[in-house]
Parts: structure tokens; sequence; C-alpha cells
């Protein structure tokens, strides 16, 4: 998140709690019931301008066609999405500076199966400002978000009917780091839980590190871990956040420094260890960059990350014996500013949104080399910040 965008955030925010309380309890998020054998993509957004929402779209796993089928309108910025692990809740940020007392918000929604359609259940406090990034635990019992503007991190209780609680806990960071523009304060941007559930991981630019709390989910609460932190190189500004599935490995992309940092992963301890430290820039690229998106392909053979400048998704063979990468190529994404895309369930296609040019492009994977080829498919969404997906029976 750039200071660019936390000030459209400042400004999307007038009006929210109105919106909020007069939106409609049934939003459109599905124009028609989707078929078991195609998937359903949902896709946040900045709000403003030409976005209303939490757009539905429809992906055919055969071909990469998609289509959009609707938008829930209820939600102001709603830049991040998650789905709970029985699919049957969304939850998204309110990526503001002050919806309920000084804080964003986060908003549950009921997920109709297979229309797609949302229902908004209610929202809370996110217990922070400008919250950009949210993930649900295993259990569906709790969802944890990150706050960039206020730097904490909290966790939200999830109730059985998927209804918000309270926040049960909240961390705030303290410190900055060498870049006295971007790194003044400490920016929590994304908040993930390791394989076990056992250990959260918040990637914070302003401090280069990416903090560690051990996670209780009966009881919501995050506390410090020893060590409690792991460091990247100053000014690299940590991100985005991801793991392998072997659970032996995790990659943080740093946004400022343009590069992904591959570290080693030990579940009884809840530590890092940086093995090294790679671009996700061809060589002979100077322009301006800044890295948003950091995702492993599902048969963790491939890493892939966006650029928004060289607008292209960096991609990366992992060594499954040393978690090491070793750069495979790049993919212009036909568009501006690919801040997030999406890797379906199958690992068959991955969707590049691009936010300023308003598009999502879809690509299809090879599963030997891990390169990606355009489809020819794609859709226009104002403002595409998150793609999620799931399907729509089972």
């Amino acid at each position: 998140m750039t200071h660019r965008h936390l000030q459209h955030a400042l400004c999307a925010f007038l009006g929210f709690s109105a919106a909020l309380s007069a939106a409609p309890g049934h939003a459109q998020g599905g124009a028609d019931q989707t078929p078991a054998d195609k998937l359903l993509v949902y896709v946040g957004t900045y709000t403003g301008g030409k976005s209303e929402g939490i757009y539905c779209c429809r992906l055919d796993p055969a071909t990469g066609a998609i289509e959009r089928l609707g938008v829930t309108a209820d939600v102001k910025n709603p830049s991040f999405l998650a789905i709970d692990p029985a699919k049957r809740f969304l939850y998204a940020v309110s990526e503001v500076a002050d919806a309920d007392g000084n804080t964003g918000a986060v908003t549950a929604f009921a997920i109709e199966r297979p229309s797609g359609r949302l229902t908004k259940l209610n929202h809370q406090s996110s217990a922070g400002a400008g919250p950009c990034h949210l993930v649900v635990d295993r259990e569906g019992k709790n969802v944890l978000v990150a706050n960039y503007g206020s730097g904490s991190a909290a966790v939200l209780p999830a109730g059985p009917d998927g209804r918000l609680a309270h926040a049960s806990s909240k961390v705030q960071h303290v410190g900055t780091s060498v870049n006295r523009e971007r790194q003044e304060a400490p920016h929590a941007h994304s908040i993930n839980l390791d394989p076990g559930g056992r250990y959260a991981f918040v990637a914070d630019l302003g401090l280069d590190k990416v903090l560690v709390y051990r996670f209780d989910p009966a009881a919501g609460k995050l506390t410090a871990n020893d060590p409690p932190a792991a460091s990247v190189a100053p000014g690299s500004g940590p991100r985005h956040f991801a793991f392998h599935p072997s659970g032996r490995f995790a990659y943080v992309i740093n946004e400022m420094a343009s590069t992904v940092t591959a570290m080693k992963y030990d579940p009884a301890h809840g530590t890092l260890t940086e093995l090294h430290t790679v671009t996700t820039l061809p060589p002979a690229f100077w322009d301006s960059n800044t890295t948003a998106e950091v995702q492993v392909h599902p048969s963790g053979r491939f890493l892939y990350g966006s650029n928004r400048g060289h607008d292209s998704i960096a991609i990366f063979a992992i060594d499954a014996d040393t978690g090491r990468l070793s750069p495979i190529g790049h993919q212009p994404t036909g568009g501006r500013t690919p801040r997030n895309f999406g890797i379906d369930p199958d690992g068959k296609f991955l969707l590049a949104a691009n936010q300023d040019s308003g598009t999502i492009k879809v690509f299809r994977i090879d599963p030997a080399t891990g390169k990606l080829a355009p489809t020819g498919h794609s859709i226009e969404i104002p403002m595409p910040v998150c793609v999620k997906f799931i399907k729509p029976a089972g």
C-alpha cells in the first residue's frame, strides 16, 4: 500500500457508516446459478469512481473464460478478501482510516451457493487504521487482520453464523527503518498463519521485519514469539508472505526493493531463517517499480510475484530440497499496475488484477515449466485489488 492508496482510502471513507447502516441485507453477488463445473471468483476493489464494491465472476476451469455476474455494493474499499475454510463466509476489509472510532473495519458476508450471492451479516472495527489484509484460521473461528495505517494487527472472533465479534486481541508495532518517507512508522501489510495454525506472521513494511506471534485460536490471542521477528535488508519494505505447501519454507515479497526473500521455517519454534534474496526484475529494467503479491503454486514447484511498474508476473522455480529460488522469466500482465493475482485451486490458471487499467487477465499455467500463457480471456472490473476462488458446490 502506497501513500497515494492511503490518501484514496481516507477520501473514500466519507459516508462509510451511513452506507453500511443503509445497505440492504441481501446484496447481488451472482446473477444466476453457477454450474458445479465452474468456479466462483470474488474480486475486492477500491470503491469510489467507477468501482462499486465486491465483484462476483464465473470462471470456466477448462478454458479460462470469465464473465462478470454481479456486485455487492454495501462496503467501502473492500480491497482484500478472505474466505473461511468451509466456504460459507467471506470477509472483507474496509481499507479506511476511520470507520468505527478512528479505525477501519472488517465486514462479514454469507456466501449463497451455487449462485455466489453475498448477504451482509455484520461489521466490526479492525482495531486499527487502514486495514489492508486478513486471513481466516483453519477452524473458521477467528479472522486475523493487518492494519497498515496504524501498524498493528488484531484478531476478531467469528461465530458459527459467521458474524464477527469485537477484537479479542491486538498487537501494536513500534519503530521505524531507513526510508524516512515510507518507513517513518510501522506499517503492517499482511498477516498469515503457518500450516499448523500455531503461529501468525505479520510482514511490516515500515520496520523491515516479519513479526512472529504465537496464536491461540481458542482464546483468539496473539503473543510475541521468541525470537519476535525475522529481518530483511534495510529499506526492503516486506509486504506479502506465502508458505510453501510442505510447510518447510516461506517467502516474503519486498515492495520497495522489488525482491523476494526465501526463508527456512521451523514449525516447532515458529522461527524463520533467511536462505537468500532474489530480484523480481530483469537485468535491463531500470525504471521505478514496486512489488505487491506473492504466491506459491499448489504443486510447490513454482513461485509467482507481481511487479507494478514493470507490470509483469515474475516466475521462479523452487528447489524442493532447499527452498531456494531460480528465475524462470517474466510474463507481462497486459495492463497497468498488477496489484494482486490469484491462482485457481487446481493450479491451472493465474488471474492478474491490473488495478490502474481496470482489467483482470487470465493466463494458463504450464504445469511442467511454470510459465504463463495468455488465454485471450479477460474482464473489466474497476480498481481490482484481490482475487479469491471457490467452487460453487462441495
